[in-house]
Parts: structure tokens; sequence; C-alpha cells
């Protein structure tokens, strides 16, 4: 490591290694000094070293992992994530990103014409009625308690509200590996410790959770569908196994149905299988990434708390946005482009998983926007895609221990594109190399 690092106490040491992480002088997986051998190079008491290394773990920047000492983190919270993003060249494909298709956002092409709502002032209910009630016989008709709810900004700042309203740094969350990279950020930013569960198509295995709880986790993170990277989804047996495996466990377990009604598979709950429980939906992912609206609904004591925070920071959602959701969830229109949008991404996925089937490449891709092929070599495999006109991403984005992979983003492929592109991967795979580690 050529940076220097400066400072003579907790605050500013860790100051100036945020500095060096922002300009690039420190990058994603650096090695750090020991605490000791830190102290002793800026002449300050090992103490103030380890309280400076304490706030970057806080902060997500950097992870402690044993002997392999204090790193900085693969997406610090410090960096900005373009830093860390491929580089596409120009004409080629890019599959990487994760994104819907723009086309088949009702939040775009459905007329929306007439003024929203009216005028919020300061000490109204924080969710708007109508959202309630829309919000409410949903989730009832997917068998999901909806007693107790909130609105948050999104599907993340739902499961953040919900991870804080019951834990605190250092606590031990069980979350899926592979699993959805911004999540693994948040959770490194919140000072919580990993445990890894392995998934399959149908979720996360019963006997890593089984043992997660072995561990004394105090959550569990699950995808209920269109899973990212591996497009996996719970199903009905699994779902049924993990429940009664949760219950009795004093967990919170918060589940993440970022993708409903575009998912291509019906929803099988965990809700209510522990006393502490989340159900977060987001109207992002099929409606559109700027409506940035997450319904989330648990017991009543972590609901609470959600609420209470809410109040103590951003204090609502927009109304306005609220009421363009429901605007949009009675939508006919949107409706019937929705339809439209689940139908496509079902048949971009299905048909891209049996044409590198075709060809002797296991793929997955159950639910959602993605496929998920496990590969050789992730760096092999990504160049000689981007040599042939398209870009994956890597899966070293979303692993901690599973073996490689690449992931592909189906949702605005072409029909003519999806033969081309399997051919494409076959040739990546053929000519990779070993694994790398």
């Amino acid at each position: 490591m050529q940076y220097s690092i400066a400072g003579t106490g907790a605050e500013s040491i860790a100051a100036n290694i945020e500095e060096g992480i922002s300009s690039g002088a420190l990058a994603p997986g650096d090695s750090l000094p020991p605490v000791r051998e830190l102290a002793a190079r800026l002449g300050v008491n090992p103490n103030t070293a380890a309280a400076a290394y304490r706030l970057l773990r806080d902060r997500g920047a950097v992870e402690t992992s044993g002997r392999r000492g204090t790193r900085v983190r693969h997406r610090p919270a410090t960096t900005p994530r373009s830093v860390l993003g491929l580089d596409i060249p120009a004409g080629v494909r890019d599959l990487s990103t994760g994104n819907p298709a723009p086309a088949l956002l009702p939040i775009a092409a459905v007329p929306l014409n007439d003024s929203l709502g009216r005028p919020v002032l300061y000490g109204e209910p924080a969710m708007s009625p109508e959202l309630v009630d829309s919000a409410r016989a949903a989730l009832s008709a997917d068998g999901v308690p909806a007693d107790h709810l909130a609105v948050t900004s999104g599907a993340l700042d739902g499961i953040e509200r919900a991870l804080t309203a019951q834990l605190r740094p250092g606590d031990r969350i069980a979350v899926e590996d592979p699993g959805w990279a911004n999540l693994l950020d948040l959770i490194g930013a919140l000072g919580l410790s990993v445990e890894p569960v392995r998934v399959d198509d149908d979720g996360p295995l019963v006997a890593d959770v089984g043992r997660a709880l072995n561990h004394g986790v105090r959550a569990l993170v699950v995808t209920t569908r269109a899973q990212n990277p591996t497009g996996a989804a719970l199903s009905a047996q699994r779902a049924g196994e993990l429940r009664a495996l949760l219950s009795g466990h004093d967990v919170l377990v918060v589940e993440d149905d970022h993708c409903a009604g575009i998912s291509g598979v019906p929803l099988h709950s965990l809700a209510g299988s522990s006393d502490h429980w989340a159900f977060v939906r987001s109207a992002s992912k099929a409606y559109g990434p700027d409506l940035r609206v997450a319904v989330l609904t648990g017991d009543q004591r972590t609901v609470e708390r959600v609420h209470g925070r809410l109040r103590l920071g951003p204090g609502w959602v927009s109304h306005l946005l609220q009421d363009l959701a429901v605007r949009l969830w009675s939508d006919d229109a949107a409706e019937r482009l929705i339809c439209r949008a689940e139908q496509r991404y079902t048949g971009n996925r299905t048909r891209l998983c049996a044409a590198l089937a075709d060809r002797g490449i296991a793929a997955h891709g159950r639910s959602g926007l993605n496929v998920w092929i496990p590969v050789p070599d992730e760096t092999v495999a990504i160049t000689r895609l981007i040599n042939s006109g398209w870009a994956a991403a890597p899966g070293s984005r979303f692993r901690i221990g599973t073996p490689a992979g690449i992931r592909v983003t189906i949702a605005d492929l072409a029909d003519a594109e999806i033969s081309p592109l399997a051919e494409s991967i076959a040739g990546a795979l053929r000519t990779a190399g070993r694994s790398s580690v």
C-alpha cells in the first residue's frame, strides 16, 4: 500500500483514510496496516487506531476479516458507485444494469394529465388513506398480514428501516449468497456481521438457514421472488419448510418483494413466521425506478419503530408520490403494460436459459429480470463477452463465498438477440481458464 495515512485522533485518521478511498489512492480490496503498526507509525495509542478502524467499519468503508486483516470494502460507502462500474466500450450491448425495459414502464407510458392530490401540511398522517386501502387489499389478497403499514422510499430504504428498528451494530444477520450487492453494502455500513446462506432456484437452503440460526443470527433477509442476481423464487414447499424452521426463533425476518407484478411467479411469503418480521413491496422496479415508493408491513412493534424513525428524519414519503403510485396501481392501461412486461421478461428468461442449455451451459432464471450463469473464471468470461459485443455483470459484486458467475439482465432483449447472445456466452466459457479466487 503506497498511500500514507495521517492523523492524530480517531476521527482525523478515519477521515484521512476516507479521503484516500474517495480519491482512488486506496482501491477496493487494499489492505490497511494492522492496528499496532498504524499506531506506531502515527505515534498514537493503539486504542486510537482501533477506534479509527471501528468508525470506518460503521460507515461501511472497510471490513475486517480474521487473518486477512482490515481491507477497503469492495464497494465502500465513501466511493462513488460509478468508479466501480464496468468500462463498456462504445457499441457493446450493456446487459449489466439490472434495469427494467424503459418502454414497459407505466410511469413513462401512461398519461397522468390531471393534478395529483391536494396540499398536505405538517401534522397530517404520514400515509395516504387511498394508498393504505390499496396496499392493504393487495397484500391481504397475497396472504400477507397488513394490519400495520408504513411507506418508505423504495425497497432498500424499507429494509434498512426494518433492520435498524430491531438490530444494533455488531449483530449477526443471515443474507443470501449470492445476493443483492446494495444490500451487502448496506449491511456493512450498518456495522452488522454477515452469515451467508446459499440459494438455489427455490430460495435459501433450509440447512444453511438452520446453521445460521444455530450461530445466533438476529435477522434473516430473504428475497421472495426475482432474487438478484440468481432469479430464485421461494417455492411453496421451501416457504413451508422455512416457516416451520423459523417458528419459535427470536429472529427478525425481512422479506424483499421488489418485483411484484413482473416477477413471473406467485408469491409464497414467510410473513408472520416469527414474532418480529417485515415485508417490503416496492413499486420502483415494475412502474419506474424514480417512483421511490415501497409499502412495508410487519409486526406492530417493528412498524411502530419504523414510523418513529421516519418522524425524526424525512417525516414522510411525499404524498405526491403516494398518490401517483395509487393512480398507477388502479389504471387499466398501466395494468396492461405490467402484464406485457411480465410476459416479456418471462419469455426472455426462458428462451435464454433454453438456448444456453442447448449449448450445454447451466443457467438460472426462474423469475425477475436477470439470468445467473456459473462460470469458471469471471474475469475471462466478462472480457470475452465484451470482445464479442456484450456486457454482463461480474458475480464478484454479489458473492460472499459461493462460486463464480455472471449476471445477464434480460429485460430489454429482443427475440433476435437471444441466440447470438447464447452463442457468445458459450464461446466465452469454452475459452475460460482456471477458476479465479
